[in-house]
């Protein structure tokens, strides 16, 4: 694991570093061809002379085709015009590589004497290559780019996904005391007897929401029996007259949810329901596991909310549970609301 960090960091510092990309593929080169033209076993002063002499032709056309014909035709996707220029590029590269050695030369260093072995197609075979490979190299450049790029863009992406949620998630918490300490609030105004029971509940709930919730999934069997201690809580404070019904099917064992998704699907039914008609007021929460597909409901009367909140702040719930359904389970959920002027139904499909 070790060694393959090493040659990540070392590529990419290759990527990064235009200098030390063009050095080394020029000292390969260098190497490369000396060792090619060297006339005997050992390299003398006329072989290096040789291969700085051959490179020019190819250090011209490298650097007018990365230049030149690659950000120009190449890079707009304007294919025909780069092949149709590379014709009278090899052209005459290869003729300027033809006359140098025939002729010029002699002129520069006249005491070598040194012969041409090459032919015209040599000289532009040659060329041909090196235009070749500069054009991979530069296309294999930009692919690493844009990998690197696509790779930080992901974990940027990632990170701030979790921080939504969990900005997501730490919204509940606010939200949810608010209107238990607004009922605390008015029981405790009447001396009521249930007070200190509520007190109790509410905080078996917060150690569990500050606990037991950090982890990105919890079983799904923690998450409906804090549900159960919430709907608990709320029978304290509630008619004995309203229904109340908690209905389960199917094994939760083995089974992990994202935590506090339900709550605010079964906070909404009692805040809109069962504490806003006391006659006819009801909730019925139905939960049920099939083929790994959970299924959750709260069904209840539609009342008139006597929750002490602004405006601003009234559906913040289901909002939440609507954007943290669409990050932590896409294409995985379907959530339906559903209200008339007595009911109001919220279910909720989640493929687990």
């Amino acid at each position: 694991m070790a060694n393959v960090n090493y040659n990540n960091i070392f590529v990419k510092k290759i990527i990064q570093n235009r200098v030390m990309q063009h050095t080394l593929f020029w000292s390969l080169s260098f190497f490369v061809l000396l060792n090619i033209f060297a006339y005997g076993d050992h390299l003398i002063k006329a072989d290096y002379i040789y291969a700085t002499l051959f490179h020019i032709p190819l250090v011209l056309v490298v650097y007018f085709n990365l230049r030149f014909l690659l950000p120009k035709f190449l890079s707009k996707k304007r294919y025909w015009f780069y092949f149709i220029l590379i014709v009278p590029t090899l052209s005459m590269i290869a003729w300027f590589s033809q006359f140098m050695f025939e002729r010029l030369v002699d002129y520069i260093f006249p005491g070598y004497f040194f012969i041409s072995y090459f032919e015209f197609q040599d000289y532009a075979l040659f060329t041909l290559i090196y235009l070749s490979v500069s054009t991979l190299l530069k296309m294999s450049k930009g692919w690493f780019e844009l990998m690197e790029t696509q790779q930080q863009l992901n974990q940027l992406k990632e990170e701030n996904l979790n921080t939504e949620l969990r900005a997501l998630k730490s919204q509940i918490n606010p939200h949810f005391l608010f209107n238990s300490l607004n009922s605390i609030y008015a029981l405790s105004l009447d001396d009521d007897v249930v007070t200190p029971k509520i007190i109790l509940k509410l905080s078996e709930l917060l150690r569990f929401m500050l606990y037991e919730t950090s982890e990105e999934k919890v079983d799904l069997e923690k998450e409906i029996h804090h549900l159960e201690n919430y709907i608990d809580l709320q029978k304290l404070r509630v008619s004995e007259k309203a229904a109340i019904r908690f209905e389960k099917e199917g094994d939760f064992e083995d089974l992990k949810i994202a935590p506090l998704l339900l709550l605010p699907l079964v906070e909404n039914g009692f805040k809109h329901g069962i504490k806003g008609d006391v006659e006819n007021a009801f909730i019925v929460i139905f939960s049920k596991i099939e083929n790994n597909e959970f299924t959750f409901s709260v069904k209840n009367n539609n009342g008139i909310v006597d929750e002490v909140e602004d405006d601003k702040y009234k559906g913040i719930g289901l909002k939440n549970v609507k954007r943290r359904l669409s990050l932590l389970y896409p294409e995985k959920h379907d959530l339906k609301i559903e209200a008339d002027e007595k009911t109001f139904l919220v279910s909720l499909r989640i493929q687990l």
